[in-house]
């Protein structure tokens, strides 16, 4: 049905759901996962627009931290349909150190 593909924010659907009983919007909330909805274009865009605030607010909090402790960086806005990212592990120290010798060409590795 060519319904089910309009916009939420759509006149048509719009007026589908004013002139739904009550009983009927009940049932569907009591249903409805947000997780699976459907997001317009200006909704995704919206999305990306926060995540690009919270990343430059990220790098300004890296920036001006000077006691050594690292703020977590933000994640992502939810967008239905879309898993979020498994974290990824952090790279010791001593692995540092050493990548950072290999990448030099100061390296020697053990006997």
């Amino acid at each position: 049905m060519l319904i089910e593909h309009l916009p939420p924010e759509s006149a048509t659907v719009t007026a589908l759901r004013n002139a739904a009983p009550a009983d009927d919007l009940d049932a569907q909330a009591e249903r409805a996962d947000p997780s699976r909805g459907r997001w317009s274009q200006t909704e995704l865009l919206l999305a990306q627009a926060i995540d690009a605030v919270h990343r430059l607010s990220h790098y300004y909090a890296l920036v001006n931290t000077s006691d050594g402790k690292r703020p977590e960086p933000p994640h992502p806005v939810p967008r239905p349909g879309v898993r979020p990212a498994p974290d990824r592990p952090r790279i010791s120290t001593a692995a540092a150190e050493t990548l950072f010798q290999i990448i030099n060409g100061t390296h020697t590795p053990p006997p």
